[in-house]
């Protein structure tokens, strides 16, 4: 007869647990995974893994609150679970994490709410101006450009853009192909409508002719829609691309997505105004941004731009590209860094004595 099977154990959970949560903008949920992925770099992560943290979701979550809720600004919501579908209901049980980690205004309410539900034992990060009580939150982090202050807060310049080595090196064996292609290689990031900026084909058509321009020059263009583009300027740029024997990408139809190998194989940047994060992307690679105007403005988004060129990270486009260096803006890992510090404090570091003690990274951070 054979003895029946056991399951091996499940080893503990090394290092904290975390909870990754968005409202589902796809801009807001990468910021988050951007600090996640900066928190779980192997040197911050063996400093912290002798927390044995418990609950921890490998998946982040989205919490998708609805009407009448989400009319009201981003204080206290009375009984804010029940804006919530009922699985995401469900979501709000111990054990809880040790790091909650959210972003955008509609994630706020839930932030402060499971702060107070695990009796302040966990550390709650809120990305973006949380658009109420400062206090209910351990850590808050904001661009400068937000002009919000206080002994919690964290300002940034531009967005905690952050990308982890193995997708750098996953990209670059990838596209090994733009490595061969040295010097004069401009990546080109469109971004899209939004509330301050519209994408008019006006601002399509003028930006074509200086890309048409910059080919003849001898630059390669590599250029990139984003899921805000308008349909009439994704054909119009895909139809210059084919025109002056341009790179383009705009969706799974023209491949897999390009974007990181083509920052990393790219010796400039020209970034439309209208994304934090496509700004800082580039900021992050360190390369020269020109920044390529849309139609309309806000103050909010002009001092964005303006902390982006004091920093020496960009420029406005007028048509040329140029070169130039700066320290390449990092600020993933300047927010990881803050809840490693935060989370020692709570949890110190054991001594460790003799020779046998190992850290062993987590599966869901690998």
């Amino acid at each position: 007869m054979t003895a029946p099977q056991t399951k091996p154990p499940i080893a503990p959970q090394v290092g904290p647990s975390v909870w990754a949560v968005s409202d589902g903008r796809a801009g807001n949920a990468a910021q988050v995974r951007s600090i996640v992925q900066a928190l779980g770099t192997t040197g911050r992560w063996m400093r912290i893994a002798h927390i044995q943290g418990e609950g921890h979701r490998d998946k982040p979550i989205t919490l998708t609150p609805r009407a009448p809720w989400t009319w009201l600004p981003g204080g206290r919501w009375p009984l804010e679970k029940l804006a919530l579908p009922a699985e995401q209901r469900a979501l709000f049980s111990p054990p809880w994490p040790d790091v909650w980690i959210a972003a955008g205004r509609r994630s706020a309410p839930y932030t402060a709410a499971i702060r107070q539900m695990s009796g302040g034992k966990m550390l709650t990060v809120q990305i973006l101006d949380p658009k109420t009580d400062r206090d209910a939150f351990d850590l808050i982090v904001v661009p400068e450009h937000d002009e919000l202050d206080g002994p919690n807060v964290i300002r940034t310049v531009g967005a905690p853009s952050f990308f982890a080595p193995d997708d750098i090196e996953d990209a670059g064996q990838a596209f090994a192909d733009l490595a061969d292609e040295n010097g004069r290689a401009c990546i080109v990031i469109l971004g899209g409508d939004s509330k301050a900026h519209t994408f008019t084909e006006a601002v399509a058509d003028k930006l074509g002719e200086d890309l048409a321009r910059l080919s003849g020059l001898g630059w390669r263009l590599r250029i990139t829609a984003s899921r805000r583009t308008p349909i009439p300027v994704v054909a119009k740029m895909r139809a210059l691309s084919d025109r002056i024997g341009a790179r383009f990408w705009a969706g799974p139809e023209d491949g897999p997505n390009p974007y990181l190998a083509w920052l990393l194989y790219s010796d400039a940047a020209i970034v439309t105004e209208d994304s934090a994060n496509m700004l800082s992307d580039a900021a992050w690679h360190g390369l020269p941004i020109h920044i390529a105007r849309l139609e309309g403005t806000s103050a909010k988004f002009d001092r964005l731009h303006e902390s982006l060129i004091n920093r020496g990270c960009a420029r406005w486009f007028d048509g040329f590209l140029e070169g130039w260096s700066y320290e390449p803006l990092r600020e993933a890992d300047r927010v990881a860094d803050e809840i490693v510090k935060k989370l020692l404090d709570r949890h110190p570091q054991p001594q460790l004595g003799g020779t046998g003690d190992k850290v062993v990274m987590p599966d869901w951070m690998q």
